[in-house]
C-alpha cells in the first residue's frame, strides 16, 4: 500500500515558490541574487495598518474568530464591493481565508466531483489547474494567444465548454501576462456564459489596484448582473497593500456557496489569524482617498501616516452651498458641510495652510462611508 495519497500523482510543484526558495538558498551561500520570481511588493505594509496590528494584540484581540471572518473585516469588505464593484453583498455572503489561494482551493474543495472540468485561460497562475486537480476536477486549458494579447476570446470559451463544466476562472489583470479586459471585452465572455447557465465563474481580482493610465478595472458580475448568482468574486489584500505575509484572502458569492466553503474550512484551518484581520480592516485610509477624489471639487492627496487626510477645496470656494450661503473659505466649507450635512471636520486655515480641510478617519469603516457619500453629495450641490 502507497503512503502518500494518489492526488499528489496529479500535481507538480509550485514554479513560483521553487524558484524563489532557490534564490533564497543562493543569498544564503553568499550570492548576489536579484529575485524577481516572487509576485510581491517591494515596499514594506503601510505603517498605519502596522499600528492597527498591534492595537489588536494590546486589546487583547488574539483569540479565535469566526470561521468566516470577524464582523468588523466582512462589513468591510461588503463596503468595498459596493464602493468599487457595485456589487451588492451581506456580510453572510463574504468569506476571509489566509490569502486569496486559500479561498480559491476551498471554492473547488465545496464544488468539484470527478469528471467535473474546469476552464482555465492559459497562460495563467501556476496553482490554478493543480489546485483542480488536487480537488478532483479536470483542468481544461484554452491558449489564449499573443495574437489576442493574452486574452480569452468569446469563440474558444464557447467551443471549450462541455456538460461537464462547472467553472470558468477569470484572473484580470493577469498573472503572468498583466492583460486586463476592457468592459466590452469582459461583455464578450459573460455573453457567452449567459447562453451556459450550468458554469459558474470565479474571478480572481487580486490585482485589481494595479492598473495603468486610464484602463478602468471591471469583474464578471459589475459587467452583467445576471451572472450574480452563480459567480465567486474573488479578492484579497496582498497586492494593493503590500500585505502578502499577512495571508488575507476574501471573496462574495451566493450565500449557499459561501457555507459550503464554510464547512470546508472550518475543518481545515478555521478563523483566519485574528490580528491580520484587524490589520486588514485598518486599511480604510484607501476608501476615504478614493471617495473625496470622486467629489466635486476636491482634491486630495495620499497621506503617508498618521490618520488624517487633508484635501483641497480650492475649486468650491465663490460656489454657493444649498443654504443660498457663498462659500468664500475653508471655514465656510466646513461650516456649511456642517450645518447641511452633518459632517465635522476641521478647516485647514486652523493648521496654517488652506483652503483644505482635515479629517480623521480613524473610525468605523460604515462612519466613514457614510460621511463620504454625503460630502460627494454636498459637493454635488454647489452651484
Amino acid at each position: 500500500m502507497a503512503f502518500l495519497s494518489d492526488a499528489l500523482k496529479r500535481v507538480k510543484p509550485s514554479a513560483t515558490t521553487t524558484i524563489t526558495q532557490k534564490g533564497r538558498d543562493m543569498k544564503a551561500k553568499g550570492r548576489e541574487v536579484i529575485s524577481l520570481s516572487v509576485g510581491e511588493p517591494d515596499f514594506d505594509t503601510p505603517d498605519h495598518i502596522k499600528e492597527a496590528a498591534i492595537a489588536a494584540i494590546r486589546r487583547g484581540e488574539t483569540k479565535y474568530t469566526p470561521v468566516v471572518g470577524i464582523p468588523e473585516l466582512r462589513e468591510a469588505i461588503c463596503g468595498k464591493f459596493k464602493r468599487e464593484n457595485g456589487l451588492s453583498y451581506k456580510p453572510s455572503q463574504v468569506i476571509v481565508g489566509t490569502g486569496g489561494k486559500h479561498v480559491i482551493y476551498n471554492a473547488m474543495l465545496a464544488t468539484l466531483n470527478p469528471g467535473d472540468e474546469v476552464i482555465v485561460p492559459a497562460p495563467y497562475w501556476v496553482s490554478y489547474p493543480e489546485m483542480i486537480a488536487l480537488c478532483g476536477g479536470t483542468p481544461v486549458t484554452v491558449d489564449c494567444g499573443i495574437e489576442h494579447a493574452f486574452k480569452l476570446q468569446p469563440q474558444d470559451l464557447d467551443r471549450a465548454i462541455t456538460p461537464k463544466t462547472k467553472w470558468l476562472i477569470m484572473n484580470s489583470p493577469s498573472n503572468p501576462s498583466g492583460a486586463a479586459y476592457t468592459h466590452a471585452e469582459m461583455k464578450a465572455i459573460t455573453d457567452v456564459l449567459m447562453r451556459h447557465p450550468h458554469v459558474w465563474v470565479l474571478t480572481d481580482d487580486i490585482y485589481e489596484h494595479l492598473v495603468y493610465g486610464d484602463f478602468k478595472f471591471v469583474t464578471p458580475a459589475e459587467v452583467e448582473p445576471a451572472l450574480y448568482e452563480r459567480t465567486l468574486t474573488m479578492n484579497g489584500v496582498s497586492k494593493a497593500y503590500a500585505m502578502t505575509g499577512w495571508r488575507i484572502g476574501y471573496a462574495g458569492g451566493p450565500e449557499h456557496l459561501i457555507r459550503a466553503m464554510e464547512t470546508v474550512q472550518g475543518h481545515q484551518t478555521s478563523g483566519t489569524s485574528a490580528i491580520s484581520q484587524w490589520a486588514a480592516v485598518e486599511a480604510r485610509r484607501d476608501l476615504v482617498l478614493s471617495m473625496l477624489n470622486q467629489a466635486k471639487g476636491l482634491v486630495c492627496p495620499k497621506p503617508e501616516g498618521a490618520f488624517y487626510v487633508y484635501p483641497s477645496c480650492a475649486e468650491t470656494i465663490g460656489k454657493k452651498a444649498p443654504s443660498g450661503k457663498i462659500i468664500q473659505t475653508d471655514e465656510d466649507f466646513v461650516t456649511e458641510l456642517l450645518e447641511t450635512e452633518g459632517v465635522a471636520a476641521v478647516h485647514g486655515t486652523a493648521f496654517g495652510l488652506g483652503p483644505n480641510f482635515r479629517i480623521s478617519y480613524a473610525t468605523s469603516n460604515k462612519l466613514l462611508e457614510e460621511a463620504c457619500h454625503k460630502i460627494q453629495r454636498f459637493c454635488a450641490e454647489l452651484r
